[in-house]
């Protein structure tokens, strides 16, 4: 057997083989308005080179890739050829492994942007005309200044429905520019310093200075009179960046997940039914007066592996209302397991004061779909780290034993770990058109 300091000789030698970027290198990239095709010896160039980059983490053989591609195709000059650019870039995940890894790549597509070299995950549209759209306001200023009525429809129209929307009128730009830039890639902010007495009736207030929060998507807006000193204002801003009852898919359990509010759920047969929507208006209702909880809802026939998490099954009494912390546990109210059809809003008071009155029965969500959809990013990310240190420690015993590799080993040790991801984050990523 090869004395240990051996194989770390050799590990070392074939590190030397792979190229390294030295912050003097010099180099060039050609933007044209077409998406860049990076590799792993000028990924951190680009990175760096650039202020505002969106990448996408891809597998050739993946088709959740192969339809995204036309899409960023479209976005790329249009981004590109913003004031200030946002280039759109690609790179093969699947070649490159070890770079995916650094980046915690675990589901093709990925899509990061990169802010002056700091990564985030990019959870918004991907048809190219809304990427564009939402893309935007991570290059646009952090208060907008408005001027005029016109400005104001500009500016609610070019924001769009996918972000809640916050317009301080006659409120003086310093009060909130420091939560603009804290609350940046979760809402538009601005300021009206010139409007009519149309727009105030048009945003329902009637004095200055007011916060207005809007939320498009949800025909929802709000007014916010103060007071604006200390917490009070983040307070508002943090309250309004949902709507008053929240649908519940992956998309929006993701932007939960910064949140340390509990989650009224209310799990109904079919979310789009006319009872249910008849429902939701009382949640709305019980949600302007109890803002230290998020009321959310969600269908069966929209997301049932998410359902049955909380022990819904086809012979459960629907509508059923739980108090979720947002990660495995939930408390049932005693005496308040399920609504019935008649003087909902009593029965949502009555649920309410029984969870504060502490009336409950504290449970584990069943079974492995809420895991696999919200909360095993670590655990896949574990899983791949145990399978490198496996693999590793396979290559580190056959050195060991002077055996020679045979033909397609090592590449037998990556497929094995990646036939693992494929199977597990297919079924996490599957809403939010990944493959693995």
């Amino acid at each position: 057997m090869l004395p240990f300091i051996h194989v770390l000789l050799l590990f070392s030698s074939l590190l030397s083989y792979f190229p390294s970027i030295s912050a003097s290198q010099e180099h060039q990239f050609k933007v044209d308005g077409k998406v860049l095709e990076l590799e792993d010896s000028n990924f951190d160039a680009a990175i760096s080179t650039f202020d505002y980059i969106l990448v996408d983490f891809y597998a050739p053989w993946c088709g959740h890739c192969k339809r995204l591609a036309p899409e960023l195709d479209k976005a790329a000059p249009v981004l590109g050829g913003l004031k200030q650019p946002i280039i759109v870039a690609k790179i093969d995940a699947d070649r490159y492994k070890r770079l995916a890894s650094k980046h915690e790549i675990d589901g093709y597509p990925t899509l990061k942007m990169f802010i002056h070299g700091v990564p985030s995950d990019y959870y918004g549209p991907r048809n190219a005309d809304l990427l564009v759209r939402f893309l935007k306001k991570f290059v646009a200023p952090d208060v907008a200044i408005l001027n005029s009525d016109s400005a104001i429809s500009e500016f609610v129209e070019a924001a769009g429905t996918h972000f809640p929307i916050f317009i301080g009128f006659g409120l003086n730009e310093s009060v909130i520019s420091n939560l603009a830039v804290k609350y940046k890639k979760k809402a538009w902010f601005s300021v009206a310093k010139d409007f009519s007495g149309a727009v105030m009736t048009k945003y329902d207030f009637d004095k200055v200075p007011a916060l207005a929060s809007i939320h498009p998507a949800y025909n929802e807006q709000s007014i916010f009179y103060g007071p604006f000193e200390e917490k009070f204002p983040e307070d508002y801003i943090k309250q309004s960046l949902f709507p008053l009852a929240l649908p519940i898919n992956l998309d929006t359990l993701m932007s939960l997940k910064d949140d340390e509010r509990k989650i009224v759920l209310t799990i109904v047969q079919d979310e789009t039914d006319e009872k249910s929507l008849g429902l939701i208006k009382f949640l709305k209702a019980a949600a302007s007066a109890n803002h230290d909880l998020i009321f959310g809802y969600v269908g069966v026939k929209q997301w049932e592996d998410f359902a049955e998490s909380f022990e819904v099954d086809k012979k459960s009494k629907l509508p059923k209302m739980i108090v979720w912390d947002g990660n495995k546990e939930y408390f049932s109210i005693i005496g308040s397991e399920s609504i019935e059809e008649t003087d909902i809003g009593t029965q949502i008071s009555r649920f309410l004061e029984g969870y504060r009155e502490g009336n409950v029965i504290q449970k584990l969500i069943t079974g492995p779909s809420l895991i696999d959809f919200i909360s095993s990013q670590m655990g896949i990310r574990l899983v791949f780290m145990i399978i490198f240190v496996v693999a590793v420690m396979i290559l580190i015993f056959t050195i060991g034993k002077e055996e020679p590799l045979r033909g397609g080993s090592l590449d037998q040790v990556d497929h094995g770990g990646s036939s693992v991801s494929q199977k597990d984050t297919i079924e996490l990523h599957r809403a939010a058109d990944k493959e693995d």
